[in-house]
């Protein structure tokens, strides 16, 4: 190369990296004469510029260098998958890692969230990484840590095997409802509940005095009844498993039944002494919980005298009550801080658990496996427990760090969704019975007070104080095959 095109050439460069050098550039603003520094000379700055990349990660994201180039609206909308995106490809990087350093034989990923525990440094075996043996055992051709002399691929069979897996969907939870209703005079009031939704796919809620009816299919509001007439208020609500009666709880200790397709009201009960905050359908028997500690369980289908039931256990007022999915036991949570289970049977508790710390109004039974309870206990509490029923021995529980005001399953999945109030105002989705956390889901600013799922079991509905319905798609209705329950086994996985 000719010397002086050479000499040329290295004074351009050296000029080009001055201009674009931040050292340069701090200097020029504090600088009226930027041309008198020394570090303007090109000898003494240095013919190249080095970044710092000590936190770039580039293992895992050198492909994705050119989307910061997008704008900034792009960037929001493709912020959780891409971070979906990236946790998968870190887990499949990672066992590909073990594959080939360790011999781990990881030959497909699982489920992301059980796979970071799998992933997880373990106790290291007990070796000496110097010393060399020569292994008297003869690998067989068909071992996956052998690689072929013709093999085309640098790395092992398993971890061919593993890169072909296929990978599983990643699952999506929105972070916004899909629908927001209105609901003026919901009451934020911890005991009461006023919101159910029916296998027909019609809401009630109890606002004020007033039941209103939202069909779902057709989003049409129509109001069932008003008891401003009678000096009352509504204080629950519930739908019959057949979707045609709901039972309406007010402040003066009435339950009034009403027929929802003819609008009218059929008959109404009476017997508590204080407002109803609680019902529960089972068939034709109606449960119903009051401020006076008691539970009432009555036939619709008779006489109330008749079939009259009367259930105390509670020293508090009852805020909660669920059938278990048999139709066998009931399990009912007061402002006592117990939780009872009753039967068909007896009139005392065949079972009485007391270890949350405060009232228990979230109840649910899970559809999946017999006998297991889950409850939620409030502000002083915030855990949710599950029991085995069967043996009465306690099984988990989880610190929500906020109050739990409901728990429901999902039909579909081992899941469960739960609301919560102080001091969060949150939903949550959890997965059982690992109980990590699948999405948490913003919407209220008051406290989520009220909880009703979809007949289809894909959307839920909560309410709150501040006056709003929101609508989420929360469980997927494919049912998951991973799993082979034996009818036979009534405490199967409990």
């Amino acid at each position: 190369m000719d010397p002086e095109y050479e000499h040329r050439l290295l004074r351009l460069i050296n000029i080009q990296n001055d201009n674009l050098s931040p050292v340069k550039l701090t200097q020029s603003r504090h600088s009226s004469t930027p041309t008198g520094s020394p570090l303007s000379s090109p000898s003494k700055l240095g013919d190249r510029f080095i970044p710092i990349r000590a936190g770039a990660n580039w293992n895992i994201n050198f492909h994705r260098i050119n989307e910061n180039e997008k704008s900034p609206c792009q960037n929001r909308k493709t912020k959780d998958a891409s971070s979906d995106n990236i946790k998968a490809d870190g887990l499949a990087y990672s066992a590909l890692l073990r594959n080939e350093l360790l011999g781990a034989g990881i030959e497909k990923l699982q489920d992301p969230q059980t796979e970071d525990r799998r992933l997880l440094p373990s106790t290291p075996e007990k070796r000496s990484l110097f010393t060399y043996s020569l292994s008297s055992k003869r690998s067989s051709p068909d071992d996956g840590t052998n690689i072929s002399p013709y093999s085309l691929s640098p790395v092992s069979i398993t971890s061919q095997k593993l890169l072909r897996s296929p990978r599983k969907p990643t699952r999506k939870i929105s972070k916004i409802p899909f629908k927001v209703l209105d609901a003026p005079e919901l009451q934020d009031d911890f005991y009461l509940n006023l919101v159910d939704w029916s296998s027909l796919n019609v809401l009630s809620v109890g606002l004020g005095t007033c039941v209103y009816l939202w069909s779902a299919c057709m989003s049409q509001v129509t109001r069932l009844c008003d008891l401003s007439v009678e000096g009352d208020s509504v204080t629950s609500v519930g739908w019959s498993e057949r979707g045609n009666l709901v039972a309406v709880g007010t402040h003066k200790g009435h339950v009034q039944v009403w027929d929802a397709g003819a609008g009218k009201k059929l008959f109404a009960l009476e017997g508590h002494k204080a407002r109803v905050g609680a019902l529960a359908w089972n068939a034709d028997q109606l449960s119903s919980g009051s401020r006076d500690r008691m539970i009432l369980q009555r036939d619709v289908r008779t006489p109330p005298l008749q079939s009259e039931r009367r259930l105390q256990g509670h020293r508090q007022e009852v805020c909660g009550l669920k059938w278990s999915t048999d139709h066998q036991l009931l399990a009912s949570g007061g402002n006592d801080n117990k939780l009872l289970v009753w039967n068909h049977s007896s009139l005392s508790p065949v079972k009485t658990h007391m270890d949350h710390l405060a009232a228990v109004k979230a109840i649910a039974w899970s559809p999946h496996q017999h006998g297991l309870l889950a409850s939620g206990g409030g502000t002083t509490d915030r855990c949710f427990r599950f029991w085995n029923t069967l043996t009465s021995q306690p099984l988990q529980c989880m610190d929500t760090g906020s109050q739990v005001c409901n728990l429901a399953w999902s039909k579909h999945a081992n899941e469960l969704v739960s609301t919560h109030g102080y001091s969060q105002n949150q939903i949550l989705v959890w997965k059982y019975p690992a109980l990590t956390q699948v999405a948490k889901l913003i919407g209220h600013s008051y406290r989520v007070l009220y909880l009703a799922m979809s007949p289809d079991g894909e959307a839920i509905v909560t309410g709150a104080g501040d006056g709003t319905l929101c609508f989420w798609n929360v469980f997927n209705r494919t049912r998951s095959t991973k799993e082979s329950v034996s009818v036979l086994n009534l405490s199967t996985r409990i």
